[in-house]
């Protein structure tokens, strides 16, 4: 494999909120490692957790390491939007720039209509996360995140995927599967 074939390996997880985003991002870094290939987990909505943080912060409120107020979240993205509908895409696209890892992923793509072409732009492949409904609510229950909203990810069926995988079974299969799959991409 040449190292610009090696380059151009760019994926993005898209799925509901407890489907196994995170989990597939942190196998995909896994795989890189077993091949050697460099790696970066880039958010899209980093500038929003960011602005979740100082929200918090100016509350006087407190958010363990990774909580997500899926409200504030979806406000917070509605305003950037309202002012400039590819703020978050942009400011993506800049981090992007800046790295030379030969495998990016990211995991929390949700906008069918600016920032999945945006991605798109930049050679992501997209890869769909299902599970059982049921499941993904006894995760979710389990996060201990402030609030949830489905809002966000109404339209994420409008992102046509490059590959599906139902992430139902253990941790073993899940794993099996990224991999194979990433194999194939290579």
């Amino acid at each position: 494999m040449t190292t610009e074939a090696r380059r151009t390996l760019r994926i993005s997880v898209v799925g509901l909120a407890g489907a196994g985003k995170s989990t597939c991002a942190s196998l995909i870094e896994e795989f890189a490692r077993d091949k050697g290939l460099t790696h970066t987990r880039i958010k899209l909505a980093k500038p929003l957790y960011d602005l979740q943080e100082q929200v918090y912060r100016t509350a006087g409120g407190s958010l363990h390491d990774g909580a997500q107020d899926q409200i504030l979240m979806e406000a917070l993205a509605d305003a950037m939007r309202r002012i400039r509908p590819d703020s978050l895409a942009a400011d993506f696209g800049a981090r992007l720039a800046a790295t030379d890892a030969d495998l990016v992923v990211n995991d929390d793509l949700r906008d069918p209509h600016v920032d999945a072409p945006a991605l798109r732009g930049h050679g992501f492949r997209v890869l769909r996360i299902t599970c059982d409904e049921e499941l993904r609510q006894q995760r979710l229950a389990g996060r201990g995140d402030p609030s949830r909203a489905d809002r966000s990810t109404r339209e994420i069926d409008l992102i046509t995927p490059d590959a599906v995988l139902d992430n139902g079974a253990g941790l073993d299969e899940y794993r099996a599967a990224v991999h194979q799959l990433l194999g194939s991409w290579l």
